[in-house]
């Protein structure tokens, strides 16, 4: 096997492609824009391999993150939001069209590989992996290894409820895929933002400012927030007892979090000492298409 490995962060809108050297280090990183359908995707794949692999080598190895999953039954992929994926047995194309052994992860699963291996959680034997963005998704590595599950879902964590329901937090908002009260829709970033600005606003651009100066409608939003994923995480504990969870995705980078969601882990983990740590995410941007690259080991 080669020492080069590729790992693709296949995207809504987005396909980047990067290439890491046999210490970890990034080469080559390159972004296309995704075709939108399904064969022209295949053959601008093939052409972002083909290029990396000319200045690796051509026994690189290649992962690619998706926004779904494999199904381990059918080897087609299931619960993509670019739902033109859904059905077609990706992986399976992809080894023909490229010529090679290919490896397709859950994306939330390849961010959570990334920080594992060497990012925020490197050392650590137990790891969820954390996206609070647009969505909100979850990962669970074990041993530098993902935990995928029998119908491949495992660490599907925005779309488990919101625990600790408080009344007023009733009646639970309906989620996409078909469920209602879904993490998702309370710790997704448009629902901080909505909670700071009204219905419709998406952006939470300033609100840790705003919060500072005094904006009351910031605090009550943040505080909602922290409290929000402070049970979720502490669900996660007492599910999973991970040495630590890391996050990533745009609301990740609020500093609000590391400060105070702690505190509440500790007020709902059923342990008398609640030691398990919350990182911030050391690979940013580019945790995926490295977790991507890591899923053919380190």
């Amino acid at each position: 096997m080669s020492d080069y490995r590729l790992g693709i962060d296949l995207g809504g809108t987005k396909i980047e492609i990067a290439a890491l050297d046999p210490a970890g280090e990034i080469l080559i990183r390159h972004r296309e824009p995704n075709p939108g359908s399904y064969d022209a995707l295949l053959v601008k794949i093939q052409q972002m391999v083909d290029a990396a692999k000319a200045e690796t080598s051509p026994a690189a190895t290649l992962g690619i993150g998706i926004p779904g999953a494999i199904d381990a039954r059918t080897r087609c992929v299931k619960n993509a939001n670019a739902t033109w994926l859904n059905g077609r047995p990706f992986g399976d194309d992809l080894e023909k069209v490229l010529g090679c052994p290919v490896r397709v992860e859950n994306d939330a699963n390849c961010f959570a590989l990334s920080e594992a291996i060497d990012g925020a959680a490197a050392g650590r034997k137990v790891v969820f992996g954390v996206i609070l963005g647009s969505g909100v998704g979850g990962g669970i590595i074990v041993n530098g290894e993902p935990m995928t599950g029998l119908h491949h879902i495992a660490g599907e964590w925005g779309h488990i409820p919101l625990p600790w329901v408080r009344e007023e937090e009733f009646p639970m908002p309906k989620c996409f895929c078909g469920n209602s009260g879904c993490l998702e829709r309370f710790l997704c970033g448009s629902a901080l933002a909505e909670s700071w600005k009204g219905p419709g606003e998406r952006s939470t651009q300033g609100i840790e400012e705003a919060a500072a100066s005094g904006d009351e409608a910031a605090i009550r939003a943040l505080d909602l927030y922290v409290d929000r994923l402070g049970r979720a995480c502490a669900l996660v504990v007492n599910m999973l007892d991970p040495d630590a969870i890391v996050l990533g995705g745009g609301v990740s980078n609020l500093q609000t979090i590391y400060d105070k969601v702690p505190d509440v882990m500790k007020r709902y983990a059923i342990t008398p000492e609640c030691n398990t740590e919350l990182l911030k995410n050391k690979h940013g941007d580019s945790s995926g298409v490295r977790g991507a690259a890591w899923l053919w080991g380190n």
